[in-house]
């Protein structure tokens, strides 16, 4: 039986071996969130290695809103590969996912994307998960309510009309984002808003955000777009999954501990 992190209500339980449950904030965190948000980005780049704010092993949350998670508690050997934006398109990478079987989740914004929507029901018809990432990349934190929720529902519809989905997970740009941000989402549909607590650079080296400068289970990776990369798409896959496999890792479909 595969019991997720229950959404809204509470983030408990965890993957296939469970895991030990995760509290929600207190009040007093609740009232802080709602009063100084929780994300700040600097609005230069796409998805930097860095979150605006680190998190912790317990979910955030602003009142009303979703679950704000960078990592998952479980006792599972596992990671969780996440794909920002959309703009490197690698047909290697395609196969990848498909000979690997690799539950990738696709963080896509819709103004990157562009005319490659294509490639993207490719990865899907291979095993990827396609979750939200707003329609055109802003740093949300600091916007009025009617621009946020405008450009998280705007690409909720856009995949549904795609690819006849509904994404459940949200990554803010730049991993920005405030209370107005988790309202927005919440009514936009989305259950978990997504962090990361290590980044795959361009060059297939990994930084981390915070804690121990090394993988562990339930580590939520993030592979941000780059323009120029020294290493292909498929190419830092390829060494970060080596990697995982000397360490006895690796990777899970973050959509089955996160629900």
């Amino acid at each position: 039986m595969v019991a997720g992190l229950a959404l809204p209500a509470a983030l408990a339980g965890c993957g296939p071996s469970g895991g030990r449950p995760v509290a929600g904030p207190t009040a007093q965190e609740a009232e802080a969130g709602e009063r100084e948000g929780e994300g700040a980005g600097d609005g230069t780049g796409r998805s930097p290695g860095r979150p605006d704010q680190g998190g912790s092993d317990q979910s955030r949350r602003g009142p009303g809103g979703p679950p704000v998670v960078d990592r998952v508690p479980t006792r599972d050997k596992v990671v969780f590969l996440t794909y920002d934006d959309g703009a490197e398109r690698d047909p290697r990478f395609i196969d990848l996912v498909r000979r690997r079987r690799l539950p990738v989740s696709m963080f896509l914004t819709d103004s990157v994307v562009g005319p490659g929507y294509g490639h993207f029901a490719r990865l899907r018809s291979v095993g990827a998960s396609l979750q939200n990432h707003t329609l055109d990349h802003p740093a949300l934190r600091g916007l009025p309510y009617a621009g946020q929720r405008a450009e998280i529902c705007g690409q909720q519809r856009k995949l549904t009309s795609r690819f006849g989905i509904r994404p459940h997970l949200f990554r803010p740009p730049y991993g920005a984002y405030d209370a107005t941000t988790l309202r927005a989402a919440a009514d936009c549909g989305i259950a978990a808003v997504v962090l990361w607590r290590v980044t795959l650079e361009g060059d297939g080296t990994l930084t981390y955000v915070r804690g121990a400068h090394r993988l562990a289970p339930g580590d939520i990776i993030s592979v941000p777009a780059g323009e120029t990369p020294p290493l292909t798409l498929a190419e830092r896959t390829t060494r970060l999954l080596r990697e995982l496999e000397e360490q006895g890792l690796r990777v899970g479909r973050l959509e089955d501990y996160v629900r």
